[in-house]
């Protein structure tokens, strides 16, 4: 059975600064001006790096009054996981069995 990881989600996961945002949305929903504090980046930077994480799904926005608060969508998180934990116990399973083709 062959396991499909969203490379797309993984390219996007990939980028310093977003693992960066993805990992501080973790622990709480925070607004811009929070991420631009905790990650040093500058404001243009970050919007364009949290548009991306949005147009992926990563994340979901909140508005509050004048401001947009950021949310994690950990769903979206576990699914890639679980994609790579399928990978990995299909290799274990196979390294048990000593699976390997023979050469020609």
């Amino acid at each position: 059975m062959m396991t499909s990881v969203d490379t797309e989600l993984v390219r996007v996961l990939a980028d310093p600064l977003r693992l960066q945002i993805v990992t501080l949305l973790s622990r709480e929903t925070l607004c811009t001006t929070h991420l631009v504090e905790e990650t040093g980046a500058r404001q243009t930077n970050l919007s364009n790096h949290l548009k991306v994480l949005r147009e992926a799904g990563v994340v979901e926005t909140e508005p509050c009054g004048r401001f947009t608060y950021y949310k994690l969508r950990p769903d979206v998180i576990e699914s890639l996981a679980a994609s790579f934990a399928e990978i990995a116990a299909t290799a274990r399973v196979n390294a048990a069995a000593n699976m390997k083709r023979a050469c020609p």
